[in-house]
């Protein structure tokens, strides 16, 4: 743990919150929510496979497979450590960002392989969401070298700035695309492989690393100010990206980010319980990739709540969360 008196705060003055951040529910809201129970807790991350079957690691490092009609669970395998983001290859193996052990594949006769554990001969930490592209091109997030999973809002709170997006290409070469990221998460390739996106969580933002183009080499801001913390996003079947937002934002965190240190050392101190909770909620967001908002999605947290990860597929929307026992499943209002 980072105590508060090693926190090393950095100023930062957000944009103002726009009006809908203090709002409990969308204008349409997202239709209720039926839950898929697994036999574990905290599915942060959900996949889609070509079969349909949903795919989502818990917090014991279980994987399991669902079948969305039949509401049956299978285990694949266990990675031995925290699994978070994923990504479901054709051939019927994952990638598994996993917090304690890396960049890892599970195959279907639920063998582990690591593939990266080590950056510049340093731990890997805090691997968050990866996707590949057809070249067999991986790319994938690291959210922060300072904090454990348990305790992102540290993170958040010193607006630590180190999550960074890499590329590792089929040959085994590891190259660092954007460093400097605060608390970099999900990870969404354009289906033209143009352009990769990383969501950045404490920066209420998602940013675009250029592939190809006039462009390529340098990245720029997908869309800013959003009203709650990016998560995990997923590209959906309508060639939108699916951005998930577990909790909208703090107006408390908000005033102390451009203040000192100090007072963001003072809550960090706090015992757990007297600091800030995020609110129940249910939120999904999902947007072009000219930055337009398409669709906005919200409902009180009454049967679901701190959304973390999305799959969209012909309508239906599969959800995943940090704190519940099971998938989610909505679908978007016609």
């Amino acid at each position: 743990m980072v105590a508060g008196s090693t926190m090393q705060p950095r100023r930062w003055t957000p944009p103002p919150a726009p009006p809908r951040a203090r709002e409990t529910r969308s204008a349409t809201p997202l239709p209720q929510i039926t839950r898929l129970e697994l036999p574990g807790a905290a599915p942060e991350d959900v996949v889609r496979t070509a079969e349909g079957r949903i795919i989502a690691g818990v917090d014991d490092g279980s994987v399991y497979s669902t079948d969305p009609a039949a509401g049956t669970v299978s285990l694949l395998g266990n990675t031995g450590g925290r699994p978070l983001g994923m990504h479901a290859d054709v051939d019927g193996s994952l990638l598994i960002c996993d917090f304690h052990r890396g960049l890892l594949r599970l195959d279907s006769a639920g063998e582990i392989e690591v593939l990266v554990d080590e950056v510049d001969g340093e731990p890997l930490p805090f691997a968050s969401n990866v996707v590949r592209a057809t070249d067999g091109t991986i790319y994938f997030s690291s959210s922060s070298r300072r904090y454990p999973l348990d305790e992102w809002m540290g993170d958040l709170l010193e607006h630590s700035g180190t999550g960074r997006l890499f590329r590792l290409d089929p040959s085994g070469k590891l190259e660092t695309l954007i460093d400097g990221l605060q608390f970099a998460n999900g990870v969404v390739l354009s289906p033209d492989g143009s352009s990769v996106l990383v969501a950045e969580t404490g920066a209420y933002r998602v940013t675009r690393y250029w592939l190809t183009g006039q462009k390529a080499g340098t990245y720029e801001r997908l869309i800013e100010n959003l009203p709650g913390f990016p998560d995990n996003m997923a590209l959906g079947s309508d060639g939108l990206v699916w951005i998930t937002l577990p909790s909208p934002r703090n107006p408390l965190l908000d005033r102390l980010l451009p203040l000192p240190g100090i007072l963001r050392r003072i809550v960090w101190a706090l015992p757990q319980w007297v600091q800030p909770k995020p609110p129940r909620t249910v939120w999904v967001m999902a947007v072009d990739f000219d930055g337009k908002v398409v669709h906005d999605l919200q409902a009180e947290g009454t049967d679901y709540a701190m959304v973390t990860g999305v799959v969209e597929h012909d309508g239906t929307l599969y959800l995943g969360s940090l704190t519940e026992t099971a998938i989610g499943v909505s679908h978007i209002p016609s």
